[in-house]
């Protein structure tokens, strides 16, 4: 399981070079974000991968799931939230495994975009059964370094 937001412009070249990057490096589940592809679909992207996505802007936000094929016949069920929020419910060897792609809003947005973004995800997240599994894979465009000057209305005094 891994996460990448690979800022990625078209699906057709890059949804290879993701395929290809996964086998490379043995990954099963991707989580991508900052997608930037408008539709709501699964497809093939090669080398045994299928892809996951939703996005509603072709020049920003979108989230997506990559999975190995041998994993595609185990999906149950596919939310597709928003461009901010989707997750994929698996059954795999009688485990169920909920998978959740997120990506927040930066800084500079609206404080109701951001409390909408954590809405939605708070909502798939409680949705999920108690004794199932939960991955996540999220961009949440997070800050490192020290104070919270300017931004302590969506910050508080933590960071990382």
């Amino acid at each position: 399981m891994a996460s990448l937001d690979p800022r990625l412009k078209t699906l057709n070249w890059k949804g290879r070079e993701l395929a290809d990057m996964m086998e490379r490096r043995k990954v099963d589940i991707l989580c991508v974000q900052e997608t930037r592809w408008k539709s709501s679909k699964a497809r093939s992207i090669g080398a045994g991968f299928k892809l996951f996505y939703y996005g509603v802007d072709s020049k920003r936000n979108g989230v997506g799931v990559v999975l190995k094929e041998e994993f595609v016949r185990n999906v149950l069920e596919v939310k597709r939230v928003s461009d901010r929020v989707m997750s994929l419910k698996l059954e795999i060897e009688g485990v169920m495994l909920n998978v959740v792609s997120g990506y927040a809003p930066q800084v500079g947005c609206e404080l109701e975009e951001k409390e909408r973004f954590w809405s939605e995800l708070d909502e798939v997240m409680e949705s999920i059964p108690t004794g199932e599994r939960v991955v996540m894979g999220a961009d949440f465009n997070g800050h490192v370094g020290e104070g919270n000057r300017g931004d302590e209305e969506v910050m508080g005094k933590f960071r990382f």
